[in-house]
């Protein structure tokens, strides 16, 4: 059997995933990369892969496409790992700088910015050390493993699965696994247990992973992370396209 391209973020979020996929049996099934959000959503688009755990925004890039499992990478409230961050209230940001790593984060932050915030900062995509701001009234957009420990370091932090939350009522769905061409039903099934798995040793990953004094990496994963690809969390993403295509 010709083996499935599979191509997932390499982010501490992903390492369930990552684990279960590695421990589960399915390995030999299939060919894992792991890669950039950007990248990864890349190779789908470019059809170099069969599935990507992509964000979301990057489906609009696709002519086909499915959800092709019951997880994905979202979360009920504060995520802890995709921020604004500011010197300045939100409300007096001039310039936002983005994220060059992210496509649905620098999507939600405009998103929010219109919608909830009802502000028109100017957009930078690739400010020169866009993450370093000593300027009072410009923000930057930050997500991942890059954030940890980050969170004291400015006097304005906005978790924008929070504030999505504030202005919708709803989960907020960053990543899924979505397939670009059909993909047998006995292997997603294979797939979605494979998943499961790694959701389900995480204690016995925690004793794989290097562990942190300024960010709580247990608590992210079981908690702040909310794996499970509920009825809520489709209604999010397809409300976040629409929001997008409006922008």
């Amino acid at each position: 059997m010709k083996k499935i391209k599979i191509s997932a973020v390499s982010y501490t979020n992903t390492k369930p995933f990552i684990y279960g996929l590695q421990h589960s049996g399915i390995l030999d099934q299939v060919d894992l990369s792991l890669d950039m959000p950007s990248d990864c959503a890349q190779k789908l688009i470019d059809d170099e892969a069969d599935i990507g755990l992509i964000p979301v925004a990057a489906t609009l890039n696709i002519p086909e496409w499915n959800l092709v499992s019951d997880y994905c990478i979202g979360a009920v409230g504060a995520v802890n790992s995709v921020f604004i961050f500011s010197n300045c209230p939100i409300q007096e940001v001039t310039t936002l700088q983005l994220d060059p790593e992210s496509r649905s984060s620098n999507n939600l932050a405009k998103v929010l910015l219109k919608n909830y915030w009802k502000l028109s900062p100017t957009m930078v995509v690739k400010a020169p050390d866009y993450s370093i701001s000593t300027d009072t009234f410009t923000a930057f957009v930050q997500i991942g493993d890059r954030t940890f420990g980050k969170a004291n370091n400015y006097p304005y932090v906005y978790d924008l699965a929070q504030e999505w939350m504030n202005f919708t009522g709803l989960p907020f769905t960053f990543a899924a696994w979505i397939a670009n061409k059909p993909i047998p039903d006995a292997f997603i099934a294979e797939f979605n247990k494979a998943l499961k798995y790694g959701l389900d040793h995480r204690t016995e990953l925690f004793e794989t992973m290097p562990m942190r004094d300024d960010f709580d990496i247990k608590d992210y994963l079981m908690h702040k992370i909310d794996y499970d690809l509920t009825e809520d969390k489709k209604k999010a993403l397809f409300l976040f396209l629409d929001h997008i295509k409006a922008l």
